[in-house]
C-alpha cells in the first residue's frame, strides 16, 4: 500500500508525471495523437477519434486513467518511485500508457 503524502508532494509528483507524458508525445503529429493538458486533466485524442483521459484525484492522491473502455487508479509507490495500480494487476502508469498509445496509434513511445 502506498504511503500517504501531503498535498504539495502529491501535486509535484502528479505534475512530473503529466510533464513526462507531454514530453513523450511532443514530437508526434497532433493528427496522430493530440495531447491536450489543462489543469488536472490531460486528454489524448487519437486519429480514430478514441480518447485516453488522465486526471488527478486529489482526495485519494492518485492518478486515474480512462482508456480503451477501462479505468485505472494509480498510486505513487515511493520505494520504486512509480505510479502503480494497486488492484488487480499492479500495472504501472507509464507502461500502461505506452500500451494504450501502441494499440491506438501504432506508435512506440518512451518515457
Amino acid at each position: 500500500m502506498a504511503e500517504a503524502m501531503n498535498e504539495g508532494e502529491y501535486q509535484k509528483r502528479a505534475e512530473t508525471a503529466f510533464r513526462a507524458v507531454e514530453k513523450a508525445l511532443r514530437d508526434i503529429d497532433a493528427d496522430v495523437v493530440d495531447c491536450d493538458w489543462g489543469g488536472d486533466v490531460m486528454t489524448l485524442t487519437f486519429a480514430s477519434g478514441s480518447r485516453a483521459v488522465i486526471n488527478t484525484q486529489r482526495p485519494t492522491r492518485q492518478i486515474w486513467l480512462a482508456a480503451e473502455g477501462r479505468g485505472y487508479h494509480f498510486s505513487f509507490e515511493p520505494a520504486s518511485a512509480t505510479w502503480v495500480e494497486q488492484k488487480p494487476n499492479g500495472l504501472e502508469l507509464f507502461s500502461t500508457l505506452r500500451q494504450v498509445v501502441a494499440n491506438e496509434a501504432r506508435l512506440d513511445i518512451e518515457f
